[in-house]
């Protein structure tokens, strides 16, 4: 007889886990909280007519090794890359645009020696992203985490990193060490160029651009590839829905069972081994192994008997930081967004990124910690209705807005504040736009409270947990569970508080699948 595998989330890493498990015939059912499959990754009607991206909104992670091995464009899974990666409108009317194969060329109009500086910051780059590459493919191993000896031990893992030179190994360093801020102020003097690289510092990380060791973050953003090309962002046609939609059609084929609005009450464990999952309706489904694709403070704290957790890690989560500062808002738009300065062609179909400069950051950051959230937020506008017709009518446009800082720790205070962090939002989008508002059929708003209530991000945090160095690969989710296996026989952790962290990238869900079948 087959082994039972349960999984606890319908989300992108949990669909995965749940196709290469059936895949290997083991007999396999998915529990899902929502009405729908797909988690964070999904796309939904939020106005009549307007369909978009709810959550997650943009594709380069999703792993290529995810899209081979479960046929992914077999069943109708299409990605359409960015002709431009990113826009920055200035506030002089000038722009600056981050164009595949052009960038030096961009920069040139802005610094000489910002041209070498460029050759030599992406020589450097171009080293060590293989690293963390072949680093996000294994399972980590039980190392005693705490300081850079033990980090060196694991980039010896990977066989890119013996190919490193003194200057870039001491780069790979500075990632995990210093600010972004710094690195960048170190090699450029352009501030468009700054902010551009900046900003993946900041995405879904609570922190300035020069708060110390967020330099990972901005690694780990560049990590991603789309149609075999290394460093581009793209568009799912469907919105990412149709990721979820693509994989869970692979499990179909091999038997995998969907259960939709099956909300998990406990897992079962006894003798320090699961037994079954039971849902808030009062269902029981028997299991030989359980695969919790949910955050790990909820794994820990909501779905086990806290009587059977051993304390280490009742103390463990108690302290685990979460927490992105992110708030998400979907506009249904009766035109597009009119930008009066400096156009490149298909400039619009970019990441649009509202934040010139990294002080402007800063001063995001420093906003929310004081008063709750940023007067001018780091808004990234992106409108997938320019390439993908299928999610808005005619002469109508989709905009999903991508907004930071906004303070998670006011929790459900959030309800009463929504409309003042909106305005400030609009405010931002309004002053490059100007006309916008009048634009705005209808909006879908999503605070940091929103994206924990309905989507079971832990205070919003789109990785499930920062990706501070504590917090990651052989602590990540904590020292003595980075191998997927928790604490108890047949329970697994296949989320993105799982290695190699947050994203559309599918490999939490692949590597915690391997383990379970090794």
């Amino acid at each position: 007889m087959s082994k039972k595998a349960v999984i606890i989330g319908g989300g992108h890493n949990g669909l995965v886990c749940a196709a290469y498990l059936a895949k290997a015939g083991l007999d396999v059912t998915v529990l899902e909280r929502r009405p729908m499959l797909g988690g964070a990754a999904v796309t939904e009607e939020f106005h009549p007519g307007f369909r978009n991206s709810v959550c997650s909104y943009t594709v380069s992670l999703l792993h290529p090794a995810v899209i081979k091995d479960l046929n992914l464009s077999a069943h109708g899974l299409k990605i359409l890359p960015r002709s431009v990666n990113n826009f920055l409108p200035l506030p002089n009317g000038d722009s600056f645009a981050s164009i595949p194969g052009e960038l030096s060329e961009e920069v040139a109009r802005f610094s000489d020696h910002d041209i070498e500086a460029l050759r030599r910051y992406e020589t450097l780059l171009q080293a060590v992203v293989p690293v963390i590459r072949d680093i996000m493919l294994i399972i980590p191993p039980a190392l005693v985490a705490g300081g850079p000896g033990d980090l060196w031990s694991l980039f010896k893992l990977s066989r890119q990193f013996r190919q490193l030179n003194r200057e870039q190994a001491q780069f790979l360093l500075s990632l995990f060490s210093r600010s972004t801020g710094e690195i960048l102020d170190d090699f450029f003097e352009t501030d468009a160029l700054k902010a551009l690289f900046g900003f993946d510092a900041v995405v879904g990380n609570y922190l300035s651009p020069y708060s110390a060791g967020n330099g990972y973050n901005l690694l780990h953003h560049l990590l991603g590839e789309v149609n075999g090309e290394s460093g581009r962002w793209g568009h799912s046609v469907g919105g990412m829905g149709a990721i979820s939609d693509a994989i869970a059609a692979e499990g179909s084929k091999y038997g995998v069972r969907y259960h939709t609005n099956k909300a998990v009450q406990l897992i079962n464990v006894k003798s320090g081994e699961v037994k079954a999952v039971v849902t808030k309706d009062g269902q029981e489904f028997e299991a030989d192994i359980v695969a919790a694709n949910v955050s790990p403070i909820m794994l820990f704290k909501h779905l086990l008997d806290p009587g059977i957790v051993p304390e280490e890690f009742m103390r463990h989560f108690d302290q685990y930081k979460c927490g992105s500062g992110s708030f998400r808002i979907n506009l249904a738009l009766n035109g597009l967004p009119s930008w009066q300065g400096r156009h490149v062609p298909r400039c619009m179909e970019a990441g649009i990124i509202l934040a010139p400069t990294l002080d402007y950051m800063d001063r995001a950051w420093l906003d929310a910690k004081d008063r709750g959230w940023s007067e001018k937020p780091i808004v990234e506008m992106l409108i997938p209705s320019t390439v993908d017709d299928s999610l808005a009518p005619e002469g109508c446009h989709v905009a999903s807005l991508f907004c930071q800082h906004f303070n998670p720790q006011l929790g459900a205070h959030w309800q009463s504040q929504r409309d003042a962090a909106v305005a400030s939002i609009l405010d931002t989008l309004e002053a490059t736009f100007p006309g916008t508002r009048q634009q705005i059929e209808g909006m879908q708003v999503l605070s940091p409270w929103d994206l924990e209530q309905e989507f079971g991000l832990p205070s919003g945090d789109i990785f499930h947990g920062k990706l501070s160095l504590d917090q990651l690969f052989s602590a990540r989710p904590a020292v003595g569970l980075a191998q997927y296996q928790m604490p108890f026989k047949g329970l697994y952790l296949c989320g993105s508080g799982a290695h190699p962290g947050g994203g559309v990238s599918g490999l939490p869900g692949r590597n915690a699948a391997r383990r379970i079948l090794s």
